[in-house]
């Protein structure tokens, strides 16, 4: 992601062999680390706090952002100018590039989120019992209505997700052998900024730090407990395996974002593409989903919140990951994952 220099940024966490990560700045295709900026945001009299982490940052999001809009500002001046800058800047290709926020409090998923996505499901899966014995065109006819209704009175449907799952946007993907169904789903993530609880859905915009890209993988297999059929989904089982959830390349500000029910996520496996919507197509919006979940929940800065997964999953296809395969994944603006699936040593079912 190459993001002009003109007072346009965004965060992320990067290393430079084998060193520990640190959290930068990222402008024009550079990287420049935090600690090296902060001298200069306190000439410029707002200076960062908690650099030591993108999570530890996110604590103060308020007086950071500001901070950081004025250092942005500032380096796209001396770019323009050819001044020099107060550090020195890195290609991000020279670095490895972790997910922004490898540890985050909490990791909430938002099931079923996109209309098109959940009206394939019910068609392909016929999980719904009043869908037994309808033709393809009732079953989808049937969808559609149940849509129509669930946007109009229904609520989300949201559930956790180990962070142990998190893995860096270019990692590969490990897929154990145990493991039947290896699905994609790309999804639009949200960082929350600041500590919120029983938040309107107006007040939830100012809750929101940012945004940036998760692959939410998910084991099909187990998702659906066959043993307890009467307590439904078995996410932990299906979804936590570690590196299931690459995410990045960054964190973008919400100030970058015009409007985030407006960007297009699409998703290619070995070069063709596989899932290509708009998040117009959410059921529940980003600030309906955070008015929800902080009606019951407390949430705090630097927690994720993954939205939802469009069309085109490999359910729909009947085509699942395997070893050898890539997945390139963009969502406008926020940058391009790369991950190539390999075959993982034998473990634990």
């Amino acid at each position: 992601m190459a993001i002009a220099a003109s007072g346009a940024y965004a965060l992320g966490t990067f290393s430079l062999a084998g060193s520990p990560g640190f959290p930068g700045l990222v402008m024009d295709g550079k990287v420049l680390a935090l600690a090296g900026l902060q001298p200069l945001s306190r000439r410029l009299g707002t200076p960062l706090t908690g650099i030591e982490s993108l999570l530890t940052m996110l604590d103060d999001w308020a007086g950071n952002a500001l901070a950081l809009s004025r250092l942005a500002d500032h380096l796209a001046g001396c770019w323009t100018h050819g001044q020099g800058l107060p550090a020195e800047p890195v290609d991000v290709g020279r670095l490895r590039v972790h997910a922004p926020i490898e540890r985050p409090r909490q990791f909430f998923c938002s099931g079923a989120n996109y209309r098109k996505h959940v009206i394939d499901l019910i068609v392909d899966q016929r999980g719904d019992p009043a869908t037994q014995g309808m033709s393809a065109d009732e079953c989808r006819a049937y969808a559609v209505r149940l849509m129509d209704e669930r946007a109009e009175r229904g609520a989300p449907y949201i559930f956790t997700k180990p962070w142990s799952a998190i893995a860096g946007p270019y990692d590969p993907i490990r897929i154990p052998g145990h493991v039947e169904q290896p699905d994609w789903e790309l999804e639009l993530a949200v960082v929350i900024g600041k500590p919120c609880y029983r938040v309107s859905r107006d007040e939830a915009r100012d809750c929101i730090a940012g945004y940036t890209i998760v692959n939410d993988i998910t084991n099909r297999a187990r998702v659906h407990r066959q043993d307890l059929k009467a307590l439904g989904t078995d996410w932990v089982m299906g979804k936590g395996l570690p590196g299931f959830s690459p995410m990045g390349p960054y964190l973008v500000p919400a100030s970058q974002v015009p409007d985030p029910q407006d960007l297009r996520i699409t998703l290619k496996l070995n070069g063709r593409v596989m899932q290509d919507e708009s998040t117009a197509d959410m059921i529940f919006t980003i600030p309906r989903l955070i008015e929800y979940l902080s009606s019951q929940v407390q949430l705090w800065p630097g927690d994720i919140l993954i939205t939802g997964s469009p069309a085109g999953n490999g359910t729909h296809f009947g085509r699942y990951l395997k070893p050898g395969d890539v997945l390139e994944g963009t969502i406008g603006g926020l940058g391009m994952q790369r991950n190539v699936c390999i075959a993982s040593e034998a473990g634990m079912a």
